[in-house]
């Protein structure tokens, strides 16, 4: 009598474990999240109006150092460079295509940003590399100042400047010569970064609402 009553119990609780099996089963699979963005897509902002680099000397660099602002403006992007330090004349002046000051050389920074993959020209020249900003000329004390807007300069999309590269050369960039204009050595670099002011402020907190109060009816 008693092994007649355990073998149902076990036969109706395999029974139950089997059927909540087949709904588990059939409930649907969650989707995995989705990847975070890269750090220089998110860098890459439609919304930025402005950045900035701020230049070290190399080890062949002595003293140079200085600041270069990049400004969105209707016309495209106004670069204005401040930097002291340089050897009277000419200098080579690029946006080249790694963020990375890291080397004592400089040569960490790679080569010109030239996403469209166009030759090395001027910076009026029609093809040119996006990089291509031409030559920054200092006075006999060295210091040297640029004002300019360059239409082929922004701030999103494949050809974003953000994240990039800024280098002053110790020679005049000849415009022609390729891939880089003969500019010599690299007596400077930076990095572009978006200006601090470009950084969104937190949202202030909601005000408390006051509760409704009941309107009284009238008789």
């Amino acid at each position: 009598m008693p092994a007649k009553l355990i073998i149902p119990s076990l036969a109706a609780g395999a029974a139950v474990t089997l059927a909540a099996m087949a709904a588990r089963a059939q409930q649907p699979v969650a989707p995995p999240h989705a990847p975070a963005a890269a750090p220089h897509a998110m860098m890459a902002s439609p919304g930025v109006t402005k950045a900035i680099a701020v230049l070290q000397p190399t080890k062949s660099g002595g003293d140079v150092s200085g600041t270069v602002t990049f400004t969105q403006t209707a016309s495209g992007v106004q670069v204005v460079a401040d930097i002291h330090g340089l050897t009277p004349g000419q200098h080579g002046f690029h946006i080249h295509e790694f963020g990375d000051p890291h080397s004592p050389d400089g040569m960490s920074a790679g080569g010109h940003f030239n996403p469209t993959g166009a030759p090395h020209a001027a910076p009026t020249s029609p093809a040119r590399h996006v990089g291509d900003l031409g030559n920054i000329e200092a006075d006999e004390k060295g210091h040297a100042k640029l004002d300019v807007i360059d239409p082929a300069l922004t701030f999103h999309g494949p050809t974003s400047i953000l994240g990039r590269g800024v280098v002053v050369h110790a020679k005049a960039d000849d415009l022609k010569s390729q891939p880089a204009g003969d500019a010599g050595a690299r007596v400077a670099v930076g990095v572009v970064g978006v200006a601090k002011s470009e950084t969104a402020a937190p949202a202030a907190p909601a005000a408390p609402t006051a509760p409704a109060r009941a309107t009284p009816r009238t008789r």
